[in-house]
């Protein structure tokens, strides 16, 4: 371990050798952040279903990839994230100087060698660069139920990859940030959305799109309604209302309401929704992605 001089404004640590105790705690983090799925497997689980974790401690999470890296930099401080520290090859070193010269004072800066980080990591990390991120406070169901005006609720999506475009989707068809009045809440089935791979899929509008767990499930929908929302429930079946004849008004108060691919909502969660809405599609077509059908919604609603 030694520090590297080339940037005097970081705290940058030079990782020669992964093992080298003195950088344990800094480095334990960052080991095997492959898959949360090849984790479950390698462990005993299937890999399926829910609650595939991080491998980090609650409160944590890791950001991947310059785009995600440079949102939780520049926009953690104002909506409640934080930076522990960073790993990185010594080309993103040089390529995110000035981004990362805006992390906190005495932030640990790892560099490593592109073969010597992925030996860390556990896999091919060709964006070269990850942070591991704190979020300080969350919000609660209560506080975006009263604040926001359009709302996405999933059950039980499972899938990282889906979750992380439902997240993109909503912040770009409806809005992100305090001011647009757009959020996501979670059933408790739900995988984590600041996983490596959601993060990296929403394009860092997980950081910045305002999200927490309804519970319990499915009876906190009733909430909703009560607040004013009008709750519409996704679904392919033919007896929906078509969603090009859904009738509607610009600042209505809207609950899009998401089930998983494959099984879709359940009756519970599908019976406290106040209409059903469905995508016309050509005949023989089973079903749209998930978050494939928010964004038609979204885009026909006008967020």
């Amino acid at each position: 371990m030694s520090s590297a001089p080339r940037h005097p404004g970081l705290n940058t640590i030079e990782v020669g050798d992964p093992a080298d105790p003195a950088l344990g705690a800094l480095l334990a983090p960052y080991r095997d952040q492959k898959d949360a799925w090849l984790r479950a497997q390698r462990d005993g689980g299937t890999g399926l279903g829910t609650g595939l974790g991080t491998g980090l401690a609650e409160g944590l999470f890791m950001a991947e990839g310059e785009l995600v890296v440079r949102a939780l930099i520049d926009e953690g401080p104002a909506t409640g994230h934080g930076v522990v520290s960073v790993l990185c090859t010594p080309a993103r070193l040089e390529g995110m100087a000035g981004v990362l010269g805006r992390l906190g004072p005495g932030t640990p800066v790892l560099v490593a060698e592109r073969r010597v980080l992925e030996g860390i990591v556990g896999f091919d990390l060709h964006r070269g660069i990850l942070a591991l991120g704190s979020r300080e406070r969350a919000p609660t169901a209560e506080e975006l139920i009263a604040r926001c005006r359009v709302l996405v609720v999933c059950e039980d999506l499972a899938n990282h990859d889906n979750i992380g475009a439902v997240f993109r989707n909503t912040a770009c068809l409806a809005g992100a940030g305090a001011g647009a009045g757009a959020g996501v809440l979670l059933s408790p089935g739900c995988c984590d959305p600041l996983y490596r791979k959601s993060l990296r899929v929403s394009m860092g509008h997980a950081l910045r799109l305002a999200w927490a767990r309804l519970d319990p499930w499915p009876a906190g929908l009733a909430r909703l309604s009560g607040a004013g929302f009008r709750v519409l429930a996704l679904t392919p079946d033919a007896s929906a209302t078509d969603i090009r004849h859904l009738k509607h008004t610009p600042n209505e108060r809207l609950a899009l309401l998401l089930g998983a691919e494959g099984p879709g909502m359940t009756g519970p969660a599908m019976g406290l929704a106040a209409e059903r809405v469905r995508i016309p599609m050509a005949a023989g077509a089973d079903s749209l992605n998930v978050a494939t059908a928010l964004a038609v919604v979204l885009s026909r609603l006008g967020g």
